[in-house]
């Protein structure tokens, strides 16, 4: 199997280490394009791939093209690509808010895979959601599967649609425990600590917090009744929570990045 990445930021980037790492494809048959010099130089140094800095006839003789560009430069590309893709190549997209039915328009080719992967990909913990042309087989999901699970875990998901909801809860979704870890850590600094022990406080809970909620067969609600003793501390948190609708705020914001999703979706057809 021969794969070419379009982009070599982080998470093209990303894409190429992991597969040669995982042994799905040799490096001489791994290509990046990239148009920035630096980048190239930088992964030149790496020896993850063979390196181009534009589309050209060479493309056609990869079975997999993962476009990994942001958004806004895709239709900039369209052009070449259109010129040199053939029937039998398989497409995965990466890239935020441009449909299944939008790329195929563009490109006039059918096979096409729409993914949405997150940062914690480049450390393998990844979760990334995808979901494939309605002509698609389970071979080539099964490949797909194989290649996003390098990085992490994925998950097939039949309704498109549903990808704007991936992005807000999954492709966000890291923004938001920074945030949280942040302002945790802002408030011990308030309570007299210094940062560096406020900041290892809060990461092992959260790192801790994880690892009992993975390995729990209990609900959410059992986990915090298990901290939250009767007129305890934690309740007096969680009833401040609870008073300033810290819960529902929560849920209108990832409304609001779902809604922003398809804002992109509508935008870039």
């Amino acid at each position: 199997m021969r794969i070419a990445i379009l982009g070599g930021g982080n998470m093209g980037t990303t894409y190429a280490k992991a597969f040669v790492r995982s042994n799905i494809v040799k490096t001489g048959d791994l290509l990046i394009i990239e148009k920035h010099p630096e980048k190239r130089k930088s992964l030149r140094e790496e020896g993850v791939a063979d390196l181009k800095e534009e589309i050209n006839e060479s493309l056609s003789t990869y079975d997999i093209l993962i476009v990994a560009v942001k958004p806004q430069d895709f239709k900039s590309l369209v052009p070449d690509l259109v010129k040199v893709l053939k029937p039998s190549q398989l497409i995965i997209s990466i890239m935020a808010g441009i449909t299944i039915s939008t790329i195929q328009t563009l490109l006039k080719h059918d096979k096409i895979v729409r993914a949405m992967p997150n940062t914690p990909a480049q450390l393998g913990f990844g979760i990334t959601a995808f979901t494939v042309c309605k002509d698609a087989s389970l071979d080539q999901i099964s490949i797909v599967d194989t290649l996003l699970e390098t990085t992490g875990k994925a998950i097939f998901m039949k309704d498109e649609e549903l990808l704007d909801a991936v992005t807000a809860l999954s492709g966000s979704g890291p923004a938001y425990y920074y945030y949280f870890v942040k302002h945790m850590i802002e408030a011990g600094k308030q309570m007299g600590m210094e940062e560096p022990v406020a900041a290892m406080l809060v990461k092992q809970t959260m790192l801790g917090a994880f690892q009992i909620m993975s390995n729990s067969k209990d609900s959410l609600d059992d986990m915090i009744k298990a901290v939250a003793s009767k007129g305890g501390t934690t309740e007096a948190a969680l009833n401040s929570f609870e008073k300033s609708n810290v819960g529902q705020d929560i849920i209108e914001a990832l409304k609001s990045a779902e809604k922003r999703a398809k804002e992109l979706s509508r935008e870039s057809a």
